[in-house]
């Protein structure tokens, strides 16, 4: 019979086990490709004590039997060697088909995440003590707002759920409320008074400068309309017969400057909203006032928009967002009574309001 082999305290090793000529301990093992691998330690068990001098490790023993549990589980070891921007970059490649926003989204990320220490990780290193504590260095340390982070979360949690769905690793270290780990510091968006209405339209028909843009603001007020929905009008989404605007799409410009039809944000995004005789007026004086240009712009076979801007292409949300910003800006230089911010999105929270 072989005798056993021992280390240099004269304890028996198990299979697998050996000690190098420097002192470490190794295992061996085969993987669950048969590929051989090999995991290193200092100490043999938890009693040991670590060498002056070395890195302090977890014992080879602990090791072993994560692996051997592992492997009974078909865990894939080491979690498939990716790195957290792996695995992400992974995830995004199986969702084909989304929408531009949701596309530009995933590539935030991804840019976020080849510059963070977290995206370099190996999956199966991160754990849920982890996950928090990084979350809350990103909102305290790196003054990353709520809505940001719940960005990076909002793509960290499915993709470490993949990870979770393809055996690389037991638990998903992202998978807990949001709220229970940072400060949800998000602005309300709060519908303005019908007072601020009144003397936010008035003083916009009243300016020289602004008041071009007073009837798509009053058609924003009083329909409730999403401002990629109002910039995606065309001609014949107008039915003065029937009193409607038809809504079954929206216009929304991508970050690399293409313009882009999109389907509604939902499915019952798609609607007739009916006019009032004063959004009708409106509508009537944006199209007497519309310039013809010399090249109607047709998105994705639709042509006729509502309102172009100096380049002679349909208007999009940032347009009237920056139109909001300046209006506010000039009438609270104005007065001493101020207004609060007012964006295209308050707009739709005051129509809800009032029809509530």
């Amino acid at each position: 019979m072989s005798e056993k082999r021992r280390d240099s305290r004269n304890r028996i090793l198990h299979n697998g086990e050996m000690q190098l000529a420097d002192g470490r301990y190794r295992f061996k093992y085969l993987d669950h490709t048969g590929q051989v691998r090999y995991v290193y330690s200092w100490r043999l068990d938890k009693n040991d004590r670590t060498p002056d001098g070395r890195k302090n490790d977890i014992p080879l023993r602990e090791k072993e039997r994560k692996i051997q549990a592992d492997l009974f589980d078909q865990i894939v070891s080491n979690g498939g060697n990716y790195t957290v921007l792996e695995l992400v970059e992974r995830y995004i490649s199986t969702k084909t088909g989304v929408r531009n926003s949701t596309r530009a989204g995933y590539k935030t990320v991804t840019n976020f995440l080849e510059k963070d220490p977290m995206g370099n990780r190996r999956i199966d290193k991160v754990k849920l003590s982890d996950a928090k504590i990084w979350l809350i260095k990103l909102q305290q340390e790196q003054g990353k707002s709520y809505s940001a982070i719940h960005t990076i979360r909002g793509v960290l949690r499915p993709a470490f759920r993949m990870a979770v769905d393809d055996d690389l690793i037991r638990k998903n270290p992202f998978d807990f409320e949001l709220a229970t780990v940072i400060v949800n510091d998000s602005v309300t968006r709060e519908a303005i008074t019908r007072d601020q209405e009144r003397r936010f339209l008035a003083f916009i028909k009243g300016d020289k400068h602004f008041c071009r843009y007073y009837d798509g603001i009053y058609i924003l007020l009083h329909t409730g309309l999403r401002i990629s929905e109002f910039c995606g009008l065309t001609k014949g989404c107008i039915d003065f017969k029937g009193h409607k605007i038809i809504v079954d799409h929206q216009l929304l410009r991508t970050s690399q400057m293409e313009y882009v039809i999109e389907d509604t944000k939902t499915e019952s995004g798609k609607r007739m909203v009916p006019m009032t005789p004063e959004v009708e007026a409106c509508f009537r004086r944006i199209l007497e006032a519309r310039a013809k240009p010399k090249i109607e712009p047709i998105i994705d076979g639709r042509s006729g928009f509502l309102f172009l801007d100096k380049n002679g292409m349909p208007m999009v949300a940032l347009h009237w967002e920056k139109y909001f910003q300046h209006i506010v800006e000039k009438y609270n230089k104005i007065y001493k009574v101020q207004l609060p911010k007012i964006t295209p999105h308050v707009c739709r929270h005051t129509f809800c309001s009032k029809m509530a």
